[in-house]
Formats: C-alpha cells, structure tokens, sequence
C-alpha cells in the first residue's frame, strides 16, 4: 500500500519579493513539509533573509501568498495572523536577547505577554526550556556574562517558550567556532527529533547542510530564484548546475 504523505505545514506560491523596484526574488514556489528540518541555502545576497521575513510576516509580498497550517497570512487578517504567530518561533541571527534581562527574563517575556500563567507557571516552563538547552544553572545570568554559543542556546530557548510547531532559524552557527556550531547542529536535530518542531533554517554553513538538512532550496541571486532543490547530500554528488556545485564543494567561480 502506497504511504500518504503528510500534509505540508508551509506553502510559499508565486511570490515575489521587492524593495521598491528592485526585485529580489521572483515567483518562488515551494512546500515544507511537517517536522522536517527545511534548510534555505545560497550566496550571500541571493535573498535568504528577505524570504525569512516573507515567510513569518515581517514583510509582505508584493506578489504570491504564503500559507502556514493551512493559513494564508498574506491576506490581511490579523486574527487569524496573530493565531500563526502563536504557533510559531524566531531565532534571529544575533539572537537578539535584552541585554538588560537575565536569560530567565528574556525566556519568561513572551510567556507572559501572550499567556495567563501564574507566576509560579511560567518559572516552571523558563526552567524547563533552560534544561532543554543545557542552560538550566544560568538562569540568573545577563547576555554579556556568557559565550556566544550560550546566548545562540538562550535564544533559541525563548524561540522555544510557547511550544511552537514551526522554528523559523536565521544564521543560528554564524561566528561560532566548529565545534560549538557543531554542538548547535546536534541540539536542533534533538528538539526537531524530540519534539516534532519543524525547523527552517536560513544558513550558508555547509557542515550545517550536510550534517541536519533533511531538503533545501537554493536561491540565485542571477536568476532571482530557485535554482536547486532536494536532499543536500544528492544535491552534492550529483547536480549538473555548476553554481550547485560550486557552493558544495566550496569552489571559487573561473575567471
């Protein structure tokens, strides 16, 4: 008997993103499906970013839709946008932590602006996504007391404090050294595992790719597009597009 395949938790059709006149990308089409670790890949300059934003909201399309659970939030409802938003959390590249917060105030901030908890709750939910993290005995301490790597686990922990079906990752190895990017890596393949979380992961840190990607899109900066698709790996050992190549094997463009 044939397997059903799950219904997607993203659909991106036709969109086109645009600064003013200045087109970005142009009618981009794809689908992420439920609990996958879905990677957005390319050069720098090919548009990764501006389609993260597209895709939780941030900025809206100047043409296209983007459906999340079966939601269209380029339609203008902001009940229903704010819904989505519930359902979902941002890893921004910096992190973006309140340096005047402990890590424990940072995590506990959108708990309690978008829930009822007690108290005592939400204290309970801040420990627990700081264990998740191998944070859990630095609850007390600022964003400047701690590593780069420790900041990228407390962001990622307060990405997590609503129990998010979808984690939207901007950069989250850039500036680390291999083998805390590495020890990031084995952390969102536990939670993606753990958890069920989909994972969409903006990057251009090929170990990353290689180790965690379950499928990626490659966008174009040329062609304002996709130009690849599929398993990183196979993508490696078997594309015919040179610019696929390239960026795999890490291979500078001829003269």
């Amino acid at each position: 008997m044939e397997k059903t395949q799950p219904s997607p938790i993203i659909e991106v059709h036709d969109l086109v993103a645009a600064y003013r006149d200045r087109i970005i990308l142009d009618d981009v089409s794809f689908s992420v499906a439920r609990g996958e670790i879905f990677m957005i890949i390319g050069g720098s300059g090919c548009g990764k970013t501006t389609l993260l934003k597209h895709m939780v909201g941030l900025t809206l399309p100047a043409a296209g839709k983007v459906i999340i659970d079966g939601t269209d939030i380029t339609a203008g409802d902001s009940i229903q946008f704010q819904e989505v938003l519930n359902k979902t959390g941002i890893l921004f590249q910096g992190g973006a932590l309140f340096g005047s917060m402990t890590l424990a105030e940072n995590i506990a901030l959108p708990i309690v602006t978008y829930t009822g908890l007690p108290k005592s709750a939400v204290d309970r939910m801040v420990r627990m996504k700081l264990c998740i993290v191998d944070l859990g005995n630095y609850a007390n301490f600022f964003p400047s007391e701690i590593s780069g790597g420790m900041k990228k686990r407390a962001a990622l922990a307060r990405a997590m404090a609503l129990n998010p079906k979808i984690l939207f990752l901007d950069e989250p190895t850039a500036g680390l050294d291999p083998i805390t990017a590495a020890e990031i890596d084995e952390l969102i393949l536990k939670l993606n595992r753990t958890l069920g979380t989909t994972m969409i992961i903006v990057t251009h840190d090929l170990d990353s790719i290689l180790n965690i990607g379950d499928r990626v899109i490659m966008l174009d900066k040329t062609t304002r597009g996709i130009i690849a698709r599929g398993d990183p790996r196979s993508l490696k050992e078997n594309s015919s597009e040179p610019v696929v190549r390239r960026f795999f094997n890490r291979q500078a463009a001829k003269p």
